[in-house]
């Protein structure tokens, strides 16, 4: 079953406040507290999920229903498939690329008053931002859990990448990641003897043999070190063909079907490159599966249920017990009509709390409960990974537009000596050509009318051919953690429930941007290696215009939120510790990417949920 029964969907408000005898209480129903929620239901816990969102999208006609909304919306966006919900807002591009650097702008549900402005969203729908999710899953190298020792530069994690290393395999496992091993030993990856991806990898795309038959062999020096150039794969969180060698031979059974006949839930990857926001045949990983499994655990027994989910519930304060210091409980807005403020608070207890709301939400909810933390770092080293965009057409049709957004990328500057200096990177290739640089194909459709007068079968041809040869490089650099990089709130600015909304001050780091003004010289000379016809040009009032030493770059926000809470040796460095387990309040936990001390250069989507595997044996180690 891909989708968690009607009958254990939307719990009576009325039947859970003021309960206490739910083991665990989950706000978010995102990847991480998806695990958690799976681990403590297969354990035998009481677990009670709390959905900011309607939970329509929870079957498979309410997903359905987001994919028309997608195709119908004019404009197509991460967020446009997600219909407004007022008292469960969230960040949307249109809004946030219409502010301007260094105003404070409301307009939006996330407030702005930084000098730089991040076009980053999240989604606040069941499953999370795993609704919009590129589906790329790379592991952090070693070197990114020791930046600090090695480099001089972030933080180190308190967590080894050979303590993290098995809950790797683990989220690989959960996320059903298309991978070959072979395409992954890179920059001193190792795997374990005889491991296997839980499927086997994609191909690459006719668009990435291209570029690497244009750069394979060639290298390009970087303080003194020569590197190496070379289209690589990328691991996938979207079905491919189960691996027959996976789990000593047992083979891998992916949710829902793999047949591309048998395309309703869960079908084989078809190459759409409208794959984000949301993929219309369910092969890209969701959440939803997750939870699906952990709502089976209801089934066949006598009882109350093991896993209820609340949905149109907003966590609104974290309540603490002065004397003993944990929580006591949280006091949850529960409303009946998306587009009304009208609601009622109810109260929920429970022996564990956890809050997987995703870096912004979570630190927004513990600074709106006035729980800075004793190290007062709630809210603060937010990080993003900073995009670059680099465009050119190149010489010969390529075959833009098939396969999914990324299949593969070059890779091998995610790590080096030159982290020292400046900020490493990997460079996605783009198979949906200059939509998110330019706005193509409507661009160039303007441009072949408006400046080169072409109709009918010209303009047909004059498409076909530009669109055709778009290659775009999305260099995704890391962003260390910087304290003043942060999420703040202030009673002026509350949403249609009166909660607090989150407030960004943001600034690239310097580190970052040294690393930008190589990306977009490393992009000329692959363009130039490919014979490529470079379009790149960044506007002085583009939205995320940041200028640096004389050059102007756009800088795009990457949507791998993390660091508003992260984990460290002890309460005076950091927030929770390996376990993310806050350090004031021991029956609390705060998960996922804002426990992350650094992002390095992988997504951060697979190491988050590798985390939420340990803090998931932790939580019932603790109940036990």
């Amino acid at each position: 079953m891909l989708f968690p029964p009607e009958s254990a969907v939307r719990a009576d408000p009325t039947t859970v406040d003021g309960s206490d005898d739910y083991d665990i209480v989950i706000v978010g129903t995102g990847i991480s507290g998806a695990i958690i929620c799976r681990q403590a239901a297969e354990a035998g816990k009481r677990v009670l999920l709390l959905e900011a969102g309607t939970g329509a999208n929870r079957t498979l006609a309410g997903y359905d229903d987001l994919l028309t909304n997608f195709y119908s919306a004019a404009t197509k966006d991460n967020q446009s498939p997600f219909p407004v919900n007022a008292n469960a807002a969230m960040p949307r591009s249109p809004q946030l690329r219409k502010l301007h650097a260094g105003d404070t702008d409301s307009s939006s549900y996330m407030v702005q008053s930084g000098p730089y402005v991040s076009d980053t969203t999240y989604t606040r729908i069941f499953g999370g931002t795993t609704m919009h999710w590129e589906a790329k899953t790379p592991r952090m190298l070693a070197s990114d859990f020791r930046s600090r020792s090695l480099f001089g530069q972030g933080l180190d994690w308190p967590l080894s990448f050979e303590e993290v290393e098995k809950d790797y395999r683990f989220a690989e496992r959960e996320i059903g990641v298309s991978a070959d091993v072979e395409d992954q030993t890179y920059l001193g990856q190792t795997f374990p003897d005889g491991y296997v991806f839980p499927m086997r990898g994609l191909p690459l795309s006719y668009l990435d043999q291209q570029v690497n038959e244009g750069i394979e062999g060639s290298s390009v020096e970087l303080y003194g070190k020569n590197y190496p150039l070379k289209v690589r794969p990328y691991p996938q969180g979207r079905n491919g063909i189960p691996n027959p060698a996976y789990d000593g031979g047992r083979g891998y059974r992916p949710v829902g079907a793999v047949d591309t006949h048998q395309v309703e839930e869960g079908g084989r990857c078809q190459g759409n490159t409208n794959c984000v926001p949301l993929c219309p045949v369910q092969a890209r990983y969701h959440s939803g599966k997750t939870l699906a499994k952990a709502f089976s655990t209801n089934t066949g027994k006598s009882g109350p249920s093991r896993v209820t989910l609340l949905s149109q519930a907003v966590a609104s304060r974290v309540v603490i017990d002065p004397d003993s210091g944990k929580v006591e409980a949280l006091e949850v807005k529960v409303y009946k009509d998306p587009s009304s403020g009208a609601h009622e608070t109810i109260t929920v207890r429970s022996k564990v709390f956890v809050l997987s709301g995703g870096a912004i939400e979570t630190a927004r909810l513990m600074l709106a409960s006035g729980l800075p933390s004793t190290s007062g770092l709630v809210g603060r080293n937010l990080m993003d990974h900073a995009y670059l965009l680099n465009w050119a057409l190149m010489p010969q049709i390529c075959g833009t537009m098939r396969g999914t957004s990324s299949t593969g990328g070059i890779v091998d500057l995610r790590d080096g000596p030159f982290r020292e200096k400046q900020a490493a990177f990997a460079i996605d290739i783009h198979n949906d050509g200059w939509g998110w640089a330019t706005g193509a194909p409507t661009s160039d459709l303007m441009e072949l009318v408006d400046d080169r007068n072409l109709y009918g079968a010209d303009l047909r041809r004059g498409v076909i051919d530009r669109v055709s040869r778009q290659l775009l490089l999305a260099v995704m650099l890391e962003v260390m953690p910087v304290e003043s990089n942060r999420i703040t709130v202030d009673p002026q600015y509350t949403d249609q429930l009166g909660n607090m909304r989150p407030i960004l001050s943001f600034t690239v780091p310097e580190y970052t941007m040294r690393g930008a003004a190589y990306a977009r010289h490393f992009s000329r000379t692959v363009f130039a290696r490919l014979g490529a016809e470079d379009h790149t040009e960044y506007d002085l009032s583009d939205y995320g215009y940041v200028a640096y030493e004389g050059e102007g770059y756009a800088i795009r926000g990457g949507n791998h939120l993390a660091g508003t809470h992260i984990m460290g040796t002890n309460k005076n460095n950091s927030v929770v510790n390996k376990n993310q387990r806050s350090w004031d309040h021991e029956n609390l936990y705060l998960v996922g990417g804002g426990s992350m001390p650094t992002i390095g250069t992988a997504n951060v989507t697979l190491t988050l949920a590798a985390m939420c595997f340990r803090t998931g044996r932790d939580i019932l180690k603790r109940l036990h």
